[in-house]
């Protein structure tokens, strides 16, 4: 049985002689760095599918890699395997709709990307790739993000897999105890505006649900007065809740002539 050897001296070994079982021991050397990349893009049903792309990006690189240029094997790798799973994104199409422009620059970002790290040795720069493609550091980042945005997730599927709820629960939605609380706020507004005798009477009516003789009797008052009372109090709202939004209008034309 040949002893294996470490990966940098089975790479320059390949690169020499090619021999398929060379190739074959080198992907399954780095195909745990296939998959982890791959799953960086999906998971469920589609990741067997990635998996499976992620694997053909791998064995593009070991067969392009140059050990001569000095660099590492895996800072080859993982763009040249990116550069497989995004080119599989971009030919099955886009379920969330992108403009044209974006996937353009996508696709440009992606080829200055794997074409700077051939020649630099490294990833390059956010700001080295604006300047290769013509774009703003802002635009690159933009397409960078988007180009992880080819599908949409399921509301009902899980965030994780220990999850007993989806993501629809992190979906913002309108509550109403705000509307609650604006008309609250409206209501003791308005309320400050009368007397002491009419707060009081308008909670005994409609707070606690008394009948105007019960009040009456609890603020000393006759069954007449009582219904004047609240049918004034009500009058009265009404015209302050509809002057309100005339009111800073008014404050503003009173100012040139205080000054």
């Amino acid at each position: 049985m040949r002893r294996a050897a470490e990966p940098s001296a089975l790479l320059r070994r390949y690169h020499l002689q090619r021999d398929p079982a060379d190739r074959d021991e080198l992907v399954m050397r780095f195909l745990p760095l296939a998959r982890h990349l791959a799953r960086r893009y999906a998971t469920g049903p589609e990741l067997e599918d990635l998996d499976q792309v992620a694997c053909i990006g791998l064995i593009k690189a070991v067969d392009r890699f140059d050990p001569g240029r000095g660099i590492a094997f895996s800072s080859y790798a993982v763009p040249t395997i990116l550069g497989e799973l995004k080119r599989y994104f971009r030919d099955l199409g886009w379920s969330v709709r992108v403009p044209r422009d974006v996937q353009d620059l996508v696709r440009r970002v992606e080829r200055a990307a794997e074409r700077l790290t051939a020649e630099l040795g490294r990833s390059p720069t956010i700001e080295e790739l604006a300047a290769s493609c013509g774009a703003t550091s802002e635009q690159v980042l933009e397409a960078r993000g988007t180009a992880t945005a080819h599908r949409a997730i399921s509301l009902d599927g899980l965030v994780h897999e220990d999850d007993d709820e989806g993501p629809a629960r992190l979906v913002g939605h309108e509550d109403a105890g705000y509307s609650t609380a604006e008309q609250s706020a409206d209501l003791e507004r308005l309320l400050s505006t009368l007397s002491d005798r009419e707060r009081t009477v308008l909670r005994l009516r409609f707070q606690e649900d008394l009948v105007q003789r019960e009040i009456a009797e609890r603020v000393g008052l006759s069954q007449m007065q009582v219904s004047r009372v609240i049918a004034n109090a009500i009058r009265r709202l009404q015209e302050e809740h509809g002057s309100r939004p005339a009111a800073p209008q008014a404050a503003r034309s009173r100012k040139p002539r205080a000054r």
